[in-house]
């Protein structure tokens, strides 16, 4: 997360179980009151940890919040083809990129 923030990133950040564990920890983070208030004007989303909270996720209330719908999914929690198929750019960790619904749309 240093590095983000060092490169000039902001980070606003949820957790449902973890939120004051990682305000002891984590400095210069805007610490928010549920996943769409995290979303709100963000250019990607970061999923670190796999709380059933986030299975759950509404994406067309998450992609309407964000400035660029992009979920990075570092727990693969997600099947590509399902986020692609609501909008998101979909990038894992171990598992080829999904493209997105935009790239296929200029393909045709």
């Amino acid at each position: 997360m240093a590095g983000l923030q060092d490169a000039g990133a902001r980070v606003r950040a949820y957790d449902p179980e973890g939120m004051d564990q990682a305000r002891a920890l984590l400095s210069e983070v805007t610490y928010a009151a549920d996943p769409y208030d995290c979303a709100e004007g963000a250019d990607a989303l970061v999923l670190v940890t796999e709380w059933d909270a986030f299975r759950a996720l509404d994406f067309a209330r998450l992609r309407e919040r964000m400035a660029q719908p992009v979920l990075v999914d570092l727990r693969n929690v997600y099947r590509p083809q399902d986020i692609q198929a609501r909008g998101f750019r979909y990038v894992s960790v171990g598992r080829p990129e999904a493209e997105s619904t935009e790239r296929d749309a200029s393909r045709a």
